[in-house]
């Protein structure tokens, strides 16, 4: 099988991006013919106007790639903007795809209003006017076939008209002050590229031929929109794409230093370019059980994220009685997070030490991606041919 995938270059890899992407991909390359790349194109979609770091986030990606195992000789690693073929397939996918598959994407308005912190506000006009909605669809004078998809519609439809009454100035000016978010923060994060990356992303696995494409669940709807594209393409203008599936594996959730998410942004990440002080002095400032106050107090691991961490990082053994020692009260905090962050030590040493004699040849680390960029481009152009034969544009 044929497998396809990407990671948008936001600088070095943490410990989430191990779990829940790269940790993947290298058992997939063992056994189907993987192609890997670093989506500085989809960087732009929502940072381009910060690309002063662009290319040092791009090396900080390519060494951490090597260092944890994605090898060169059994997959196609390469950059997705020098294979300009990514682009023209785009191009040419965004003139067979309706504008309202893209606005019902899921995932759109969901990352538009969290960059925007406008998530809770559109829930509120959601909430409110959910039985004036219902109200208003019982009074149509015609046979309404699905209730419920119809009301979801109106309700997405009328929350964004009222959000962006609200950047208009037309609904409560003070309110804007309070989300602290400016109308041409509203305006410039809404571009064409935000909307059509998912074209764009279709395009980057179509042009393989990809057949499998590793996900999370959120990415589920990519995938489906990608599909369609394909069978849209193939209805017009004859069989060339196949219609990818995704590959859903079970990534064990990793939380931050504080208990969220580990995210670059939130501050909380364990990185694989961290120094070993580095590690010591996060881990040892980790969040534990709130209620854990003293060493005999009866602790409680399913909800305490070095507990997580034993569970990735401890043996079986070794984590089963820590887990029974913390509940009885017999482990204090501290002494827990030394033993996680030796075990945690054991794992990061080694790829802490390969990292750093890889970033000591950094001219061979971009040939290894310049060459895979040239793999990747004559795959492209074989599957570029096709497409402008299928469309008549020889």
């Amino acid at each position: 099988m044929r497998v396809v995938s990407g990671m948008r270059p936001t600088g070095k890899l943490h410990l989430g991006h191990y779990f829940g992407v790269i940790k993947n991909w290298i058992e997939l390359q063992k056994k189907h013919q993987t192609f890997f790349f670093i989506a500085d194109w989809h960087a732009l979609t929502t940072a381009y106007k910060k690309t002063a770091d662009l290319q040092k986030n791009i090396e900080d990606v390519m060494v951490d790639w090597l260092a944890l195992g994605l090898d060169p000789q059994r997959s196609c690693l390469f950059i997705q903007s020098k294979v300009k073929e990514h682009a023209e397939l785009h191009l040419l996918f965004s003139m067979i795809t309706p504008k309202s598959w893209l606005e019902w994407n899921p995932t759109y308005k969901d990352m538009k209003y969290n960059l925007l912190k406008l998530q809770e506000i559109s829930l509120q006009f959601r909430g409110g006017l959910r039985d004036a909605v219902r109200e208003f669809i019982n009074m149509i004078p015609y046979k309404v076939e699905d209730f419920e998809k119809l009301e979801e519609r109106m309700l997405d439809d009328l929350a964004e008209t009222l959000i962006a009454a609200l950047f208009e100035g037309e609904i409560e000016p003070d309110l804007l002050k309070k989300l602290n978010v400016s109308k041409r923060e509203f305006y410039e994060t809404d571009t064409y590229g935000f909307l059509g990356y998912p074209v764009l992303q279709a395009a980057d696995i179509l042009i393989y031929k990809g057949e499998g494409v590793p996900v999370g669940e959120d990415q589920l709807p990519h995938i489906e929109l990608t599909r369609e594209i394909a069978r849209r393409f193939n209805y017009l203008y004859g069989e060339v794409f196949p219609e990818p599936s995704a590959l859903l594996t079970e990534t064990p959730r990793i939380p931050g230093t504080d208990g969220r998410k580990m995210s670059k942004s939130y501050n909380n990440a364990i990185f694989f370019a961290d120094s070993c002080e580095e590690v010591e002095r996060k881990v040892m400032g980790m969040f534990t059980d709130p209620q854990k106050l003293r060493k005999n107090d009866p602790g409680r691991p399913n909800i305490c994220a070095v507990f997580s961490y034993h569970k990735l990082f401890t043996t079986k053994e070794q984590t089963e009685v820590i887990e029974k020692n913390c509940i009885a009260g017999k482990l204090g905090c501290v002494e827990c997070k030394r033993k996680v962050l030796e075990s945690l030590e054991e794992f990061l040493s080694p790829i802490r030490d390969k990292r750093e004699k890889i970033k000591k040849d950094i001219k061979k680390v971009r040939e290894i991606f310049s060459e895979g960029s040239l793999r990747a481009e004559k795959e492209a152009r074989e599957t570029i041919s096709e497409v402008r034969i299928a469309m008549n544009l020889r």
